[in-house]
């Protein structure tokens, strides 16, 4: 090992002695061969990928295009589709049906039969792409007479009764054959549980299914007309055909492997799959409307490259001649270009140490010194970058404080507009101007002219506004008092709209199980440099370890939005200089407690 190591040492010597004996001019002169052979070589290795990208370019994005179209105009037939049982659900003759069904009255049964043959014909009318639609009820099956309905296969035995209860919104099925009706054709069914008015709720046992027959779908994917070499078909999203008619693959396909990375949805890329020996171009889209469904193209990658053969054998000897005179550039030469970039480059290393000052100087004029230039340029724009991305996040968290305020609306609203409809009824005149003028009051304070933040008394007098709303709406309920110890915090300002979602929560959770009894104090001090409110109720109380758990992070519904609201408000404010704790235990009250900086309005 030893003499093989010595022995390659006295080769490199001699290669670097002759090297070294090489005049300049020599070795520019095989500098620039090399450089001209590389060149070549290069470009001949890269025509044929080249061309093969463009030509798997072109068609991809031809085959994307159409895939594209064709998902538009299948998602308008099915939203199509969809806005026709909404419409049906709309008519009077369904809303009389659905009347007897939540009764459970059959008598009427034929009449709304037959009442319902219009409103499904003028369905079928307006879309034909529909076969049939039935809809599903406990009193019994509604369709059109002009179909035959197979009564030996009941809705609730099927599968699209099962797929429901896993996907209670609405779902498109695959396509199968139509057990339903008589014909065992295949269809794909459109599912979707009936509605019953205002407002509008799903009513659980009430169905409506609509059949689309399979090959006029098929009509949708293909009525450009079959391509060379190019086809197209919907499957679902794991990876079974939608669609038989033109479905080529044994089982599945397994198009998940190609798919980018976030789904059918993200940005078209191109792939490649590999069936029966052959590789094949594929593209993809999810339609809209049944976001599980995949409109796929494929075509194959041997017919778009077959004119490249000849192109690829010529760069083969093309590189194989030139690949005979390649030789290395020199050291030297390299060394000299390279100097100026290895001075640029120990200053980005500065630069990646956060020592933004660095400059680029040279006496030259040449373009590795316009480089450094650019660089200095470079660097007085990320500075004011920087400078200005600080201005932009300092804007962007006072719009977010603003939307989470403007999030903040009463949700008392409603109730207190209906209480004060039910009192004028009834003629309790005075309790509604007290009501509205309290109420008025309220959004004058809310508004407080665009301003983000208010002082404690006019915090304080929004909730007195709101305390007297729902003394109102719930007579006798509760009792409130508000201490404040020292006058000199009613100037201090704070986040607006704070107090009254947590007095609303006491209301509402916390008396939601009494009649009256009720009582909310709300205590302000000043604790060292800090305005300290205090908010208790004698209600029902809660569990202190959930309510801190959900205030952590933003609650999937509008449960608990009020306190995670707070919370995340006065972190945009003063960020952990402000803090809230609640605590309370199930049938002792709750107390929430604010602690906020006093400081000068920003």
């Amino acid at each position: 090992m030893n003499t093989f190591t010595a022995y390659a040492r006295q080769i490199r010597r001699q290669i670097a002695s002759r090297y070294y004996r090489i005049s300049i001019k020599q070795r520019i002169l095989f500098s620039f061969i090399m450089l001209i052979t590389l060149s070549i070589s290069a470009m001949g290795s890269f025509s044929y990928w080249i061309a093969a990208q463009e030509i798997e370019d072109n068609a991809y994005a031809s085959s994307q295009e159409t895939v594209s179209k064709t998902t538009q105009l299948l998602d308008s037939r099915l939203n199509d589709v969809a806005l026709s049982v909404q419409s049906l659900m709309l008519s009077d003759a369904y809303r009389k049906m659905m009347m007897d069904v939540l009764s459970h009255d059959v008598s009427n049964y034929y009449v709304h039969l037959s009442d319902l043959q219009y409103v499904l014909s003028q369905a079928t009318f307006n879309q034909p792409i529909i076969e049939n639609v039935l809809i599903v009820t406990p009193i019994g099956d509604f369709y059109s007479t002009t179909q035959i309905r197979a009564q030996d296969n009941s809705f609730y035995g099927s599968e699209l009764y099962d797929l429901s209860k896993e996907q209670p919104g609405g779902y498109w099925a695959k396509g199968h054959y139509d057990r339903l009706f008589t014909g065992s054709q295949r269809v794909v069914s459109f599912v979707v549980r009936g509605i019953y008015e205002y407002p509008y709720t799903p009513v659980s046992n009430v169905f409506i299914v609509v059949n689309i027959r399979e090959s006029r779908i098929d009509e949708l994917l293909n009525q450009g007309g079959q391509q060379p070499g190019r086809n197209y078909y919907l499957m679902s999203g794991e990876g079974d055909a939608v669609v038989e008619s033109r479905w080529p693959f044994r089982g599945r396909f397994p198009w998940k492997p190609v798919l980018a990375e976030g789904g059918a949805a993200a940005e078209p890329q191109k792939h490649t799959y590999s069936y029966g020996g052959k590789e094949y171009l594929v593209n993809y889209k999810s339609s809209a409307a049944s976001p599980d469904w995949i409109i796929s193209g494929m075509q194959s990658r041997d017919q778009l490259l077959g004119k490249l053969e000849r192109v690829q054998r010529i760069t083969l000897y093309v590189i194989g001649v030139f690949l005979l005179t390649t030789w290395l550039i020199s050291n030297q030469l390299t060394s000299v270009l390279l100097r100026p970039l290895f001075k640029l480059r120990r200053l980005m290393r500065r630069v990646e140490e956060n020592q933004l000052s660095v400059v680029y100087e040279s006496r030259y004029e040449d373009e590795v010194a316009q480089v450094g230039f650019q660089f200095n340029r470079m660097m007085s724009e990320i500075k004011a970058l920087i400078e200005d991305v600080k201005s932009k996040e300092e804007d962007k968290r006072h719009a977010e404080i603003r939307a989470l305020t403007a999030q903040m609306e009463p949700h008392f609203l409603y109730n207190t507009l209906n209480t004060i409809y039910c009192k004028s009824v009834l003629g309790v005149n005075e309790d509604v101007n007290e009501m509205i003028l309290s109420l008025s009051q309220m959004f004058q304070i809310g508004l407080s002219g665009g301003k983000d933040l208010i002082t404690l008394e006019d915090e304080l007098s929004h909730v007195r506004q709101y305390f007297s709303i729902q003394q109102k709406c719930y007579e006798g309920l509760f009792e409130y008092s508000i201490t404040v110890e020292d006058e000199e915090l009613l100037s201090c300002p704070l986040p607006k709209i704070i107090l009254q979602p947590v007095v609303e929560n006491s209301i509402q959770h916390g008396f939601s199980d009494r009649s009256g009894g009720g009582r909310i104090d709300i205590t302000v001090s000043r604790e060292l440099e800090m305005l300290h409110i205090t908010i208790t109720d004698n209600g029902r109380g809660l569990d202190a370890g959930k309510v801190r758990q959900g205030m952590s992070s933003a609650p999937q519904s509008k449960k608990g939005y009020a306190l995670f609201n707070i919370r995340h408000r006065l972190a945009l404010y003063y960020g952990e200089e402000a803090l809230m704790e609640v605590d309370g235990e199930p049938g002792k009250g709750s107390q929430t407690e604010l602690w906020i900086p006093l400081r000068e309005e920003r």
